[in-house]
């Protein structure tokens, strides 16, 4: 990110590769990828204002062994001179099947519950108590998905909504577009901008586009930038077309 100039961002928000042996993964040591986290976090550090907030959607991964990724990210974030602030838990029980993993069905013998969440830890580069915005004026729908958020559940460290459909975004790993656009919400104003240094498929983007921010992304698939940069012309041609209609009304 070195074309980025010192606090020049006001919030990076991701959701790093697993590392699970998924189609864009390296399959990289658990070393490796922790390095891997360090050297981007800590370039991300680098371009946050003073008051900029960090944003790491993670989950769990392994069963032999299990590898609590949530835990390693907090003690890097902790390292380089974050602070951490909180961790919401989302919970996409929405769109899970209703598949079991027990590994031995009925048996006690190797009992292994079904992952159905996923962490997002809030840090900052300041140890001062975050501003939070007031959130009005949400967005029904972003490409085809309905986004509904109450006050409520955003007042909480628990969000449920669905996840993203491979399939259906053509990424073996989506980022489901609401949670990037709740946390653009919650911790940035109109115009600000929006860092991915894990752009993948462009969800990121095409949340801030949804808030009116704007937005930076880095991804080294050029399959993906391709995906990225498709997605998003298809929501701006989208947006574009349904403006036409309005003021077709209109007149």
């Amino acid at each position: 990110m070195s074309d980025l100039p010192d606090g020049s961002i006001k919030l990076m928000v991701t959701s790093p590769p697993y590392n699970v042996t998924k189609d864009y993964d390296e399959n990289l040591t658990l070393k490796e990828y922790l390095n891997l986290l360090i050297n981007v976090f800590s370039e991300v550090y680098r371009v946050l204002t003073d008051s900029g907030i960090c944003a790491v959607n993670i989950a769990n991964v392994g069963r032999k062994p299990y590898i609590p990724l949530d835990c390693y990210v907090i003690q890097i974030l902790y390292n380089i001179g974050y602070s951490v602030h909180q961790e919401i838990i989302w919970n996409k029980a929405a769109s899970a099947g209703s598949s079991c993993a027990w590994g031995s069905w009925k048996s006690a013998s190797n009992p292994s519950l079904r992952d159905v969440h996923e962490y997002i830890i809030i840090a900052s580069k300041s140890d001062e108590e975050l501003e939070i915005n007031e959130i009005n004026d949400i967005s029904l729908k972003v490409e085809s998905k309905s986004i509904v958020i109450s006050d409520n559940e955003l007042c909480q460290n628990i969000w449920t909504f669905g996840a993203e459909s491979a399939r259906t975004v053509n990424h073996p790993a989506p980022f489901r577009v609401e949670l990037p656009y709740r946390i653009i919400r919650l911790f940035t104003d109109i115009d600000d901008i929006v860092l991915d240094p894990f752009m993948g498929s462009g969800s990121t983007a095409i949340a801030s586009l949804a808030a009116k921010r704007k937005y930076i992304g880095y991804e080294i698939n050029i399959e993906y930038v391709e995906l990225a940069n498709r997605r998003i012309n298809q929501y701006l041609h989208g947006k574009m077309k349904k403006k036409n209609e309005n003021e077709k009304r209109k007149n």
